[in-house]
C-alpha cells in the first residue's frame, strides 16, 4: 500500500502541461512549499511526462499509447486517447497518463492574435513568454527542412497582403528541440516540470491516483479525496490550495462532483471545427536526402503557420509529410518534403448552450458523474467553415496539385482543442467560473487550469495560452499562501 501525505500546501490534480506548470513555478519560487500531484493514469516512461515520440522502441511506444487509453472498455480514439462516446462531439477524446495529452500532442505553440487574445490581461505577452520558456518553444527547429522556405514563400504570396506583421505566414513555433545529429526531442510535461521540479524533494507525483472530490469547508478548498487505483483505498489529503488541471472535460466534472457548481460550469464549450487537405508541390526537384544529410524527412519536418485574423477567422497548420496520405502509383516516390498536409482550424461561435451535462445517476468508467455534450454549429460557424474550405483550396492552388477532390471536414471534436468549460472572467456575473488568476468564484483556495480556462474564441492551438494562464495562477499562489 502506498503512503499518501496527510497534508500538503498545494494539491495539484492532473500532470499535463498546465499541472506541471504549477509545480514548476512553485518549485522555482516557493521551494519551501509541500506539493503533491495526483494523476489518474499510469507512468509511461522516465522522465515522468515524456512525450511518446521520444520513446525510441516502436513496441514500447505503442504500449505507452495503449496504456494512455483510459479505463477498460473505453472506445479508442486516435493513438493514446479514448473517446467520450455517445455525444454531440463524436470525436471528443481524452488521455489518462502522466503528462496527459502533453505526451501525445503535435507540440504546436502559436501565440493568439487579434480577438483570440484575452483583452483583460495586460501582462498576457509576459505570460506567453514564460510559457514558451517552460515548454521549450522554438520557431526555427525546421528552418532547413526540404522545400520549407518555398512552401512559406508561396503561402506568403497568397495570404500576407493586407495582414499585420505578426499575422503573416511564418514557421510554426513548436515545442521541440533538434539535436546536432538531426534527432528530435519533443516537449511533454517532462520539459515543463524541468529539473527544478524533479529536484524538489517537497514535490511528489502520484500516478494511478484518482481524485474523486475536492473537499470544501466553510467556502474554501480544504484538500482532496483520492482513490488509489492500485488497491482501491481512499485517502484524504488536506491542502491549503487545490489546483484542478484535469482537462477541459474532466476539470468541470470534478468540480461538479465536489458540489462546486457556478452557473457557467461546463458551458461555453469551444471546439475548433477542422478542415484538412493534401497537395503535392509543383515545380520542385527530386532529392534522395534532405539538406541535413538524412535519408528521410521526419513526418513533422517543415511546419508552417498561416495565423488567425478577425477577417479570416481560422488558423492554418501546414505540415510537410514523409508519405502521401492518399495512394500514389507504385513507382511514384515523392521527394522528401514535397507532400504537404493542410489543416485549417476555425474559431467557434462561443455560446452558453454548447456545454457538458453531468448525470449524478450514471457513472463513467472511473465512477465519476457521466458526461453528455450538447453542442451545435451556428450559421456563423457554417460560414466560417465555408470560408476555411475556400482558404484551403487557395493554399492548395498556391502550392501545387491537390491529392484529393475536395477538402475533408473532420468530425466534431477531432481538434482535441476543447476550451471554455471553466472560463475566466473579470467579474462573477454568471458567465465565467474563475477570475483572471484562475481562482474559482466563491471557493477560496481553489484554482482551475488547462484549455478550459480560455474564454475567447480561438483557432490557434491552445496549449501555449493555457500554460501562460497557469503561470499567472501559480504566481498568485506563490504570493498568497
Amino acid at each position: 500500500m502506498r503512503a499518501f501525505p496527510g497534508a500538503v500546501d498545494v494539491a495539484i490534480v492532473g500532470s499535463g502541461p498546465c499541472g506541471a506548470a504549477y509545480a514548476r513555478i512553485l518549485s522555482e519560487t516557493r521551494p519551501d512549499l509541500r506539493l503533491a500531484t495526483f494523476e489518474t493514469g499510469p507512468m509511461l516512461a522516465d522522465p515522468p511526462g515524456v512525450h511518446v515520440k521520444n520513446i525510441a522502441d516502436p513496441v514500447a511506444r505503442e504500449r505507452a499509447q495503449r496504456r494512455s487509453e483510459g479505463p477498460g472498455g473505453a472506445p479508442r480514439g486516435r493513438p493514446g486517447t479514448f473517446l467520450l462516446g455517445g455525444n454531440a462531439l463524436p470525436a471528443a477524446a481524452m488521455s489518462s497518463n502522466v503528462g496527459g495529452m502533453g505526451a501525445h500532442w503535435t507540440a504546436a505553440c502559436p501565440r493568439p492574435g487579434e480577438s483570440e487574445r484575452i483583452g483583460f490581461l495586460p501582462d498576457l505577452d509576459d505570460l506567453l513568454g514564460e510559457a514558451e520558456r517552460l515548454l521549450g518553444v522554438s520557431a526555427h527547429a525546421f528552418d532547413d527542412a526540404p522545400f520549407a522556405a518555398e512552401v512559406r514563400k508561396r503561402l506568403s504570396a497568397e495570404f500576407d497582403p493586407g495582414r499585420d506583421e505578426d499575422r503573416r505566414v511564418r514557421p510554426m513555433p513548436l515545442a521541440v528541440r533538434c539535436e546536432p545529429d538531426g534527432s528530435l526531442v519533443w516537449s511533454g510535461a517532462d520539459v515543463v516540470y524541468g529539473e527544478a521540479t524533479r529536484r524538489n524533494e517537497r514535490h511528489t507525483l502520484f500516478p494511478e491516483a484518482l481524485v474523486t472530490r475536492v473537499l470544501v469547508e466553510d467556502g474554501r478548498a480544504a484538500g482532496v479525496l483520492v482513490r488509489d487505483l492500485r488497491d482501491g483505498g481512499e485517502h484524504e489529503v488536506r491542502a491549503a490550495r487545490v489546483v484542478v488541471a484535469a482537462d477541459a472535460l474532466r476539470t468541470p466534472q470534478l468540480l461538479w462532483a465536489s458540489a462546486v457548481r457556478p452557473p457557467a460550469l461546463g458551458r461555453y464549450l469551444n471546439d475548433q471545427p477542422q478542415v484538412v487537405f493534401a497537395v503535392r508541390l509543383r515545380d520542385v526537384g527530386a532529392a534522395d536526402t534532405d539538406p541535413r544529410g538524412r535519408s528521410r524527412i521526419v513526418r513533422q519536418s517543415g511546419v508552417s503557420w498561416v495565423p488567425f485574423t478577425d477577417a479570416e477567422p481560422f488558423h492554418g497548420q501546414v505540415m510537410q509529410l514523409d508519405a502521401s496520405p492518399v495512394p500514389l502509383a507504385p513507382d511514384d516516390v515523392p521527394a522528401p518534403g514535397s507532400i504537404v498536409g493542410l489543416g485549417w482550424f476555425c474559431a467557434k461561435d462561443v455560446r452558453a448552450e454548447d456545454r457538458i451535462v453531468f448525470d449524478d445517476a450514471a457513472r463513467d468508467g472511473y465512477g465519476m458523474p457521466a458526461m453528455r455534450i450538447e453542442y451545435g454549429l451556428t450559421p456563423r460557424d457554417e460560414a466560417a467553415l465555408d470560408a476555411a474550405r475556400a482558404a484551403v483550396r487557395r493554399a492548395a492552388s498556391a502550392l501545387g496539385e491537390p491529392l484529393d477532390d475536395e477538402p475533408i471536414t473532420l468530425a466534431a471534436g477531432a481538434s482535441l482543442h476543447y476550451q471554455g468549460t471553466v472560463r475566466m472572467g473579470l467579474v462573477d456575473d454568471g458567465t465565467s467560473v474563475c477570475d483572471q488568476d484562475s481562482r474559482v468564484w466563491g471557493v477560496e483556495g481553489l484554482h482551475v487550469a488547462g484549455n478550459g480556462v480560455i474564454p475567447t474564441a480561438t483557432a490557434c492551438n491552445p496549449t501555449l495560452t493555457s500554460v501562460a494562464l497557469a503561470v499567472a495562477g501559480a504566481r498568485r499562489i506563490a504570493e498568497e499562501i
